[in-house]
């Protein structure tokens, strides 16, 4: 198991390393591809989806709404326009739920919303901090936050965790191992400051500034992973999905990553773009 989870995360980094760096198509494509799995991960777990083989009218309105929103964000980048779409997908979830009533109950109709929302919209933000201005030495803090913090976490829960934060959520995560977390991802993010993007930002001292982004982004990523945690105890599933192996569904793997992508994304144009 320890190998198959090894390899498969290794293959997983490799993927989004080539894809980040590479940006534009490759990288719309793959959260385009991403998004639909964990919108259909999410709305399962969530008991929107009628039949497990065959997605219902709810499903297929989000798959036609992450297909319309990514060829958007691709070809416009326009934030009015993504709004727009998101909008739209609301009100033909709406649509849907009253001409059908009562094929669809409110909870699954909440549930597709929501599940919209959640993964494929914020995943989007991946692709906007890749593509705006030093892009491509700003985009890596999302990993450094999310997958960062992760490793730093359970590496210091391992050795000194004692008290317990979430016992009845996440019995293994420790305060300490929270704080490591924490700490870790802000190092790393200050050494990769330092060491590459300041080549990037000559005039201006940026290694703090990559801290201090790498650091709230990595609160924002326990946060993620907890509820993501949180609905698979509450609707008393394992994992998202088998996806992967080792690791489970795309939500098991990027829960952290997609609550931290639109931290990232905002923190970087209000303290590292704005001022460059």
């Amino acid at each position: 198991m320890f190998w198959t989870r090894l390899a498969s995360g290794v293959v997983l980094l490799a993927v989004a390393i080539g894809a980040m760096s590479l940006g534009g198509i490759p990288l719309a494509l793959l959260l385009w591809v991403i998004s639909l799995i964990a919108f259909r991960e999410l709305t399962r777990a969530l008991k929107c989806a009628s039949d497990e083989k065959k997605p219902n009218g709810l499903e297929i309105i989000g798959f036609l709404g992450i297909t319309g929103y990514y060829l958007l964000l691709y070809f416009t980048g326009d934030f009015m326009l993504l709004m727009m779409c998101a909008v739209g997908v609301f009100l033909a979830v709406m649509f849907a739920y009253v001409f059908l009533f009562p094929r669809y109950g409110a909870g699954q109709v909440t549930a597709a919303v929501f599940s919209y929302l959640y993964a494929p919209v914020l995943l989007s933000f991946i692709y906007q901090t890749r593509m705006c201005r030093e892009g491509i030495y700003t985009v890596w803090m999302i990993l450094i936050s999310a997958w960062g913090c992760d490793t730093c976490a359970y590496v210091v829960g391992k050795l000194i965790g004692r008290k317990k934060i979430f016992p009845v959520l996440s019995p293994k995560k420790s305060l300490e191992g929270c704080i490591g977390g924490v700490l870790g991802a802000a190092l790393i993010g200050w050494l990769y400051g330092f060491f590459f993007v300041e080549k990037a930002f000559p005039d201006g001292n940026m290694a703090w500034i990559i801290a201090l982004i790498c650091a709230v982004g990595a609160v924002m990523s326990m946060v993620g992973d907890l509820a993501a945690s949180a609905i698979k105890r509450n609707m008393d599933i394992k994992d998202y999905g088998k996806l992967i192996p080792g690791h489970g569904g795309i939500m098991d793997r990027f829960d952290s990553v997609i609550v931290t992508a639109p931290m990232t994304y905002f923190l970087t144009v209000l303290l590292l773009t704005a001022g460059a």
